[in-house]
């Protein structure tokens, strides 16, 4: 059952049992963070702000839902990596028939370099906002960085960047809504109250259908291992499955904090003015005469933080899909996990050079996504009820019940938006 866990030799490895202390359970914090990264990329930036500019408050129960889904699927692909010491690419190598792990996992790989794609675009419409930055010159930029940040950093280490980065766009949006008077009433109300304002279908289905992402599932089976002192020990298993599930809560929590304050800054300054936002750059460059000058320049720095943080969680994912296909862990000074990584982010940035228009290529990276999210997440639900794979940490009926629910739903959303696009 156990692994070697190459990319964490820096992570004490000692038999260590977790006390139930404030402090300790502060130990486990991380692995989440590093998922709630994908959950705040440039992708959700532009359905919300859309949301709140052409419907106020009236969508924020869009984040409260989509946030309950994500913590249940994040919280169950991370009991695989926990139980097994597998993540989900290397537990489908190891229990699919070859040629069905192939073929999931290279979709996976092309996801991958989806999700790279827009991340890297966010990174780059930044660049251009802040500093005029030509977005091919951009795109190239931020991928370089990425890139020197994974081969040269620790997880440790990269860990703690994240962790930054995340907290620098918490930070950049409470400035935000402090310059703007927030109706809380009506925003307590979006949040716990479902609507469906006339023309708001499509909004509905970008946000809810692309806030689960397939490199996210793979990501966190990988990195919540990096929590892990003692495999063997059935109690310590138990107590690590409780306290990654605070890591998955406390981050996802963030998560919805960040994504309620984009919409909340969209009702309180579009919708109000009745200013119709579709466009990241849009929305920087109308900031300007409605918070001042500073305002727009946050936001177009949180939007930096977001796009290179959310970049190397791209990158790490795709390196962990990768080595997981020849049955090892990601180690970012092993071969397969290097390949990985440079495939998924050169490959980006190549498709950014046949695609001059970034709304394009956001379409295109969509597309790719919602094709590839089905597999992922019915590939993680039959792992993960399988006593072969979980042995006694395998789903309970009631679990598989509300999994293969949300996978349903997920998939019906991401299948319509695929077929709005057209």
């Amino acid at each position: 059952m156990e692994k070697p866990l190459n990319f964490l030799k820096d992570i004490d490895r000692r038999d260590y049992t977790p006390r139930y202390g404030g402090l300790d359970i502060l130990r486990f914090i991380g692995p989440g963070l590093l998922v709630t990264v994908g959950f705040i990329d440039p992708g959700n930036w532009a359905s919300n702000l859309a949301a709140g500019a052409d419907y106020g408050y009236a969508l924020l129960w869009m984040v409260t839902l989509s946030t309950i889904m994500l913590i249940v699927l994040q919280h169950n692909v991370a009991h695989l990596g926990i139980a097994t010491g597998l993540c989900l690419s290397e537990a489908a190598a190891l229990h699919l028939k070859p040629r069905y792990a192939n073929l999931i996992l290279s979709s996976a790989m092309l996801a991958s370099i989806s999700t790279s794609l827009a991340e890297i675009l966010g990174g780059a419409i930044a660049l251009h906002m802040l500093f005029g930055i030509p977005i091919i010159a951009g795109a190239i930029l931020v991928a370089l960085f990425v890139m020197i940040m994974l081969y040269t950093n620790s997880y440790k280490m990269i860990e703690k960047w994240i962790i930054a980065f995340v907290s620098a766009i918490g930070l950049s949006f409470l400035y935000e809504l402090s310059l703007v008077t927030i109706d809380w009433n009506r925003a307590i109300g979006g949040w716990v109250i479902p609507s469906f304002p006339e023309g708001s279908m499509m909004v509905i289905m970008s946000v809810l259908g692309a806030v689960v992402m397939p490199h996210n599932l793979f990501l966190h089976s990988e990195i919540i291992q990096s929590r892990q002192w003692n495999l063997k020990d059935a109690s310590v298993i138990k107590k690590q499955l409780k306290y990654e599930f605070f890591d998955t809560l406390f981050s996802m929590l963030v998560g919805w904090a960040i994504n309620s304050a984009m919409i909340l800054l969209a009702a309180a300054t579009f919708f109000t003015t009745k200013i119709s936002v579709s466009e990241l750059q849009q929305a920087n460059v109308l900031l300007s005469p409605l918070l001042g000058h500073h305002a727009a320049i946050v936001f177009a720095t949180a939007l930096l933080f977001a796009g290179i943080a959310s970049t190397i969680t791209s990158g790490m994912a795709a390196g962990s899909i990768f080595a997981g296909m020849f049955q090892e862990p990601y180690d970012i000074k092993d071969n397969h996990s290097r390949l990985g990584v440079a495939i998924s982010l050169v490959t980006a940035v190549g498709i950014v050079f046949l695609v001059s228009n970034p709304f394009q290529g956001l379409l295109i990276s969509q597309m790719m996504l919602s094709i590839q999210l089905p597999f992922t997440i019915f590939l993680q639900v039959y792992l993960t009820s399988s006593e072969q794979v979980m042995g006694r940490y395998k789903n309970s009926s009631l679990s598989n019940v509300i999994l293969y629910g949300i996978g349903g739903i997920v998939t019906i959303l991401n299948i319509a938006l695929f077929i709005s696009m057209f």
